[in-house]
């Protein structure tokens, strides 16, 4: 497999924000965002790898600017840094009030995908490389971030067997 530019799984996700995607504050509900994060995380990791993939997790989302019905909410997202059948998506949104121009970053995420192959098991992608200073210096830091992940999932494992499926403790 031949290696790819981050760029070339670089994808672009644009939505108007309407009422039934507000709550009782008039803004986007963080739910939507998410799904639309992943959304485009998914969109991103498949035109890297050509293959299905599944959301292995979502790091911390800190919602920093509210979206607010009627503006646009724009999602970027590209791959940052593979592992061998996983890989890192940076995502970015952006609000836009279509009336005056305004834009703010609303939030930024990264994205864990794994390939898939037709019985649904983990499977070798392509590894990528960075060409701009962003995109070095988001590859740069992936490899402590996939470990900190790693570190993550043995917690929420444990939690899960601590705390099964029975009633509450």
């Amino acid at each position: 497999m031949d290696a790819k530019r981050c760029m070339d799984s670089f994808a672009v996700k644009n939505s108007h924000v309407l009422p039934p995607d507000t709550n009782s504050h008039g803004t986007l509900f963080g739910g939507k965002l998410m799904a639309y994060i992943d959304d485009i995380a998914a969109i991103s990791a498949v035109r890297h790898c050509r293959q299905p993939v599944v959301t292995a997790s979502i790091d911390s989302v800190d919602f920093l600017h509210p979206v607010f019905e009627g503006h646009a909410i724009c999602l970027e997202a590209f791959v940052t840094w593979t592992h061998n059948t996983s890989m890192e998506v940076f995502v970015k949104a952006i609000t836009e009030d279509l009336l005056s121009g305004d834009r703010k970053v609303c939030t930024t995420a990264f994205v864990s995908m794994v390939a898939v192959d037709e019985n649904n098991r983990p499977t070798p992608i392509p590894t990528v490389y960075p060409e701009s200073d962003q995109e070095k210096r988001l590859h740069t830091g992936a490899s402590a971030r996939h470990e900190q992940r790693k570190e993550r999932r043995k917690e929420s494992k444990e939690l899960a067997e601590m705390y099964g499926t029975g009633l509450p403790w």
